[in-house]
């Protein structure tokens, strides 16, 4: 999508000589009279959603996620715009991962890759951060909204390395072999059922952390089938942010390393699981996060609430600058603090 957003500016800065303001802005003129401008920078998105007629066009953006009738709209053009000065001090200096889940990329080391699994039909899969060394990921990072319908495609997929990581530095299924430990997603496979592609690469192993099952099937499932509920939800949001992940970074953060009876490979088992969740409805935005002890304790009963964090707290908890691509006013608001209420939580 961007190539194709990049060709678009080409062919028109070429077809109309623009010569003085280099256009930085998309901007759609809506048959109510209304506009909607777009900042190039901060555009994340542009997706056509619906049958063959392709009658629908959602559009993510840093301030806003729209979904739009193409019927509606009169006109689409580029403009030039004057804008204040810079207002995100902690923005992600890589175009590339200002999507709103993106965390802040890790900026110590050098030997960490940015991960985007995606379709041509519904868009970005999930992303995520790895760290080659470690074998493991930081997170992964994904988004519900309406143009990711939930079709009930079901488990269409069985574990497999990832293909986008080089050859060195994957971690593979076997290295799970009798190790004690599940293969627990992170972009779980319920939150991907637009099509079998889309669901097929949550098995990505990329995507797992080593996890008891106890924990994968209890607790943990308990925040997953939450956050699951929300984000299918079109009335309660209308772009949800999801990051989620084990912690990685330290050994007081980690329980040890996995052995496989296949394999040579020792992966980093996380201490704590966590979620980050960022909420945009009607231009309003919120924040909640989970954290949680990863045991071998079972859990049956919890209560989502009983782990429910401030995203300030999780970032103090886990070294990670969540939601760094927000202006930094809202970023500070709704990382301060939560109301259960306003996620339909009961203490």
């Amino acid at each position: 999508m961007k190539k194709l957003l990049t060709t678009l500016i080409v062919v028109f800065l070429t077809a109309t000589g623009y010569a003085q303001e280099v256009p930085n802005t998309l901007r759609y003129k809506l048959k109510d009279h209304t506009t909607v401008d777009i900042r190039l920078s901060e555009l994340q998105e542009i997706k056509k959603i619906g049958n063959i007629s392709m009658r629908n066009i959602f559009i993510d953006g840093a301030r806003e996620s729209t979904e739009y009738l193409l019927d509606d709209i009169e006109s689409i053009d580029f403009v030039y715009k004057e804008y204040a000065p810079d207002d995100n001090l902690n923005i992600n200096l890589e175009t590339y991962a200002r999507r709103l889940e993106i965390p802040h990329l890790n900026a110590y080391g050098d030997n960490n890759l940015f991960i985007e699994h995606s379709t041509k039909d519904y868009g970005v899969t999930y992303a995520l951060e790895w760290d080659c060394d470690k074998k493991s990921q930081r997170w992964t990072a994904y988004q519900f909204h309406n143009g990711i319908p939930d079709n009930k495609v079901g488990r269409t997929g069985s574990w497999k390395d990832d293909p986008d990581i080089p050859t060195a530095y994957r971690s593979h299924d076997d290295d799970y072999y009798k190790s004690g430990f599940s293969r627990g997603h992170m972009c779980m496979s319920n939150d991907r059922q637009s099509s079998e592609e889309q669901n097929k690469q949550t098995f990505y192993i990329s995507n797992a952390h080593p996890q008891y099952q106890n924990h994968n099937g209890g607790l943990w499932n308990t925040l997953e089938n939450v956050v699951n509920k929300w984000g299918n939800d079109a009335s309660f949001r209308d772009t949800l942010y999801v990051v989620k992940a084990g912690t990685i970074d330290g050994d007081a953060n980690l329980l040890g390393y996995t052995n496989s009876e296949k394999t040579s490979a020792h992966l980093p088992i996380p201490k704590y699981f966590y979620m980050a969740i960022l909420c945009l409805k009607n231009g309003q935005y919120k924040a909640i996060g989970f954290w949680t002890d990863h045991t071998n304790e079972s859990i049956t009963k919890a209560k989502a609430a009983d782990y429910a964090i401030s995203i300030r707290e999780l970032e103090e908890l886990t070294g990670i600058d969540f939601f760094c691509n927000l202006p930094d006013d809202i970023e500070a608001e709704v990382e301060a603090a939560y109301t259960l209420g306003d996620w339909g939580l009961n203490p």
